[in-house]
C-alpha cells in the first residue's frame, strides 16, 4: 500500500525531498531510475510518474530541465545497459533459482513480447511498466546483438525520458492535471499496459475459440 502511495503521489514525495535535499534530488532521481531499469528484482519502483513529476516541478524552477532530462537519459541508459549483461551472464541462473524473487510470469511475458517485436523490444519497452524492466535481462538472457541492442537503448531511453519529462514540463501545472495528479498518473499507467491487455484478452478469446 506504501508504494501504491508513492506512485499515485509521488508529486508530494517528490516535493518534499526537493525540500530536504535540494540539488541532490538529481542523484536521488538517477538513483531510482537507474534501478528500476537496471535491477530486474525492483520492477515496482516509479517510472513513468517519476519522470512526469519531475519535469513538472522543473517547471516551477526546482530543476533546470534540459539536466535533469540529460541525467536521467544517462541512468536510463546505463540501468539497461547493466540489466542486459545481467542476464547475458548470469540470466538463466537467477531465473532458476527459487530463493531470487522474480515473478515467473513476467518473465514469459517479456519473451512474448520479444518473440513479436523481435529487437524493438528494447525500444517499445520503454513505455510498459515491469516489461521496461525486464526486456533488457531477457535481451542479455536470448544474447542479442549488443549494436543493436545500444542503438535501441540510446533511442528508446531518450523517447521515454524526454517524453515524460516534458509532458510534466508543459502539462503538469495546468490546474486540472495538478488537482487531479493521481488520476493522471493511473491515466498513464493504464495506457503503457493497454497493450499487455490487449494481448491477453486476445489470447483469452483465441483459447476459448479453440475449446
Amino acid at each position: 500500500m506504501e508504494l501504491i502511495d508513492f506512485v499515485l503521489n509521488v508529486d508530494v514525495y517528490l516535493e518534499r525531498i526537493i525540500a530536504d535535499y535540494g540539488t541532490l534530488t538529481y542523484g536521488i532521481l538517477f538513483a531510482i531510475i537507474f534501478a528500476e531499469t537496471g535491477l530486474v528484482f525492483v520492477p515496482f519502483l516509479p517510472g513513468d510518474s517519476l519522470l512526469f513529476a519531475a519535469g513538472m516541478f522543473a517547471a516551477v524552477g526546482s530543476f533546470d530541465v534540459i539536466t535533469l532530462a540529460c541525467v536521467l537519459w544517462v541512468a536510463s541508459f546505463l540501468g539497461d545497459t547493466l540489466n542486459y549483461w545481467i542476464g547475458y551472464y548470469f540470466g538463466q541462473k537467477i531465473v532458476k533459482n527459487k530463493y531470487i524473487p522474480i515473478n515467473q510470469d513476467h518473465i514469459d511475458k517479456t519473451q512474448d513480447f520479444y518473440k513479436k517485436h523481435g529487437g524493438k523490444t528494447i525500444l517499445l519497452a520503454r513505455f510498459i511498466p515491469i516489461i521496461r524492466t525486464f526486456a533488457p535481462f531477457v535481451a542479455g538472457i536470448g544474447k542479442m546483438n549488443y549494436k543493436s541492442f545500444v542503438l535501441c537503448n540510446i533511442i528508446g531511453g531518450f523517447l521515454w525520458v524526454a517524453g515524460f519529462v516534458f509532458a510534466g514540463y508543459f502539462f503538469g501545472n495546468i490546474p486540472l492535471v495538478k488537482d487531479n495528479f493521481s488520476t493522471v498518473i493511473l491515466a498513464i499507467i493504464f495506457v503503457s499496459v493497454s497493450p499487455i491487455l490487449v494481448k491477453v484478452i486476445r489470447d483469452k478469446l483465441r483459447d476459448n475459440r479453440k475449446n
